[in-house]
């Protein structure tokens, strides 16, 4: 029990670190969302919005190279690169979203998932 709830300490601080740094890169409304207790995915969510896909493509870079840098965390997983439209990057207990902003209204995340902001 103990060690669960360490482990969702660094999930947290995980999400925390991506949402702080894609917020610096200019990502729009960076959210993060607590799914734990919804789903074995993960614990958390980071969701953001890029401008364009361009900038959804930088963002998703940006995150991949400051986590691994500051966090040493790699991605056990990254989806949807090519298209720029929904970016995935898996990072076990935290999953990070970047959708253009057509992207994010047709998938509604938020909205599925009924998450807790954090």
């Amino acid at each position: 029990m103990k060690e669960d709830k360490m482990q969702k300490e660094q999930a947290l601080e995980l999400a925390n670190v991506a949402a702080r740094i894609l917020d610096d890169k200019k990502g729009m409304d960076v959210t993060v969302i607590e799914v734990g207790d919804k789903t074995v995915i993960a614990d958390y969510f980071v969701l953001c919005t890029g401008t364009s896909n361009t900038h959804v493509r930088a963002l998703a870079d940006e995150l991949e190279f400051k986590l691994r840098e500051e966090e040493g965390a790699e991605p056990n997983h990254i989806e949807g690169a090519e298209g720029n439209v929904w970016t995935l990057l898996d990072y076990g207990a935290v999953v990070v979203h970047i959708f253009t902003a057509k992207g994010r209204e047709f998938y509604k995340l938020e909205r599925l998932w009924g998450g807790d902001a954090v």
